[in-house]
């Protein structure tokens, strides 16, 4: 469920008429509901209340809005960063350092030393050479650093090759077989606390049974490192669930989710942790865009939108879709291509698909936006930076500047030399 729905014929999101906002603001632009983003965070944490102890940290990738942060942090939601500057927007958000986990193959030395001292409460570490540099630089501090190693189990989460991260030949989490020799050294390095195991096998993931093998699967390696003496108080299962982009598409819901994980890990006896993103802001957002004409095609017409690939990059990266509706459909609907102003071929958003007709000067949306989508977006062709807008009820504000050609073109110096 989400709150962009129609109202006297024109699409709105919550209370506020899109149009007003594209007027205002121009298009592209990203526009989130908060009502929506609220009622996820609470459907997801509500059900985790089956489990005896589970902390939640939102996936800061998915969407680093400072404003979404916060609406967030006022559920309970910690974050899980991937950079320091992902962590620097969670604490900006008022999320609490020790609900806050840093993942990540590529964490500096720089980036550790800040984090521990923030006092973030965990590092997942994705090698034991992480792990001893940690080490090292929180005992040069007088500090101990908790931590959990990530494994990877060899397993295939189902979902697109570029966002799949569970198969041995993924760069993420250290061998399977290796994970319990190196937790036992990692274990008994001064600066370093050793607390747990953590795995994530991909994003976007349609059905259960992947992820229920793979927390089976690490269930018996912490068993395992358990019986050679070793403490094990936290697992972090990572994230992952999917949600519907294409209408009629069926997905796993939070309830489900959780009755797995409680069916799998009853008798554990830790602090599990969670790393949702997708299912949490994925519906939360729309992407506005105005049809800046249509042509014809040799089979099907190109409609050709303000919006592109490097405002939304999901379908050029992962040839993903996006439901493409128009914000006044006038009941008609036509077969065409959908795509953005950019000098690519990989600027296509849809191809061949069944649409509102639409024509020069119509507003459309792409929907399930608000995840992977404004984090993602770059300035390719100089093009300016989408803006994002938050709707609350009858309330609306941009949290988020476009920002414009100029401004990047004055961040450019040029030396000397060449003047």
């Amino acid at each position: 469920m989400d709150h962009f729905e129609l109202n006297n014929g024109v699409l709105h999101a919550e209370n506020v008429p899109l149009p007003l906002i594209a007027a205002e603001v121009g298009t592209p632009v990203y526009v989130y509901s908060r009502a929506t983003l609220t009622r996820h965070a609470r459907v997801f944490r509500d059900a985790l209340g089956v489990l005896r102890n589970a902390k939640i940290a939102f996936a800061v990738k998915s969407n680093p809005n400072l404003s979404v942060l916060k609406v967030l942090a006022a559920e309970g939601y910690g974050a899980d960063v991937v950079s320091g500057g992902e962590m620097e927007r969670a604490l900006a958000a008022g999320m609490a350092p020790d609900g806050i986990v840093f993942s990540g193959v590529g964490k500096t030395a720089a980036e550790m030393r800040r984090g521990i001292e923030a006092g973030i409460g965990q590092f997942n570490l994705e090698s034991e050479e992480e792990g001893l540099e940690l080490a090292e630089i929180a005992a040069s501090m007088g500090k101990v650093a908790s931590a959990a190693l990530r494994v990877n189990p060899d397993v295939d989460a189902g979902t697109h090759g570029k966002i799949s991260t569970g198969k041995a030949e993924n760069k993420f989490g250290v061998p399977f077989d290796r994970a319990a020799a190196i937790y036992a050294r990692l274990a008994g390095t001064p600066g370093l606390n050793m607390r747990g195991l953590t795995l994530h096998i991909g994003s976007q993931l349609s059905k259960l049974e992947p992820l229920e093998a793979a927390f089976t699967k690490v269930g018996g390696l912490m068993e395992e490192i358990r019986a050679a003496g070793y403490t094990v108080t936290h697992m972090d299962l990572g994230g992952g669930i999917g949600v519907p982009y294409k209408t009629g598409e069926v997905f796993p819901q939070p309830e489900e989710y959780a009755a797995m994980v409680a069916r799998v890990t009853g008798n554990w006896g830790v602090t599990l942790m969670f790393e949702p993103g997708r299912v949490i802001t994925g519906n939360t957002g729309v992407l506005v865009t105005e049809v800046i004409r249509v042509k014809d095609g040799a089979s099907n017409p190109w409609v050709v939108v303000d919006a592109a690939m490097n405002d939304l990059a999901r379908p050029a990266l992962y040839d993903a879709w996006h439901d493409f509706v128009a914000v006044e459909p006038k009941g008609e609907t036509f077969t065409a291509n959908i795509v953005g102003p950019i000098c690519e071929s990989s600027d296509t958003f849809a191809m061949a698909r069944t649409i509102d007709k639409v024509e020069r000067g119509d507003l459309a949306v792409f929907r399930t936006a608000g995840a992977y989508g404004a984090t993602m977006a770059n300035t390719y062709n100089s093009r300016p930076l989408v803006p994002e807008v938050m709707v609350d009820g009858d309330n609306w504000a941009v949290v988020a500047d476009r920002i414009d050609p100029a401004t990047i073109l004055a961040a450019e110096r040029v030396p000397e030399w060449l003047a």
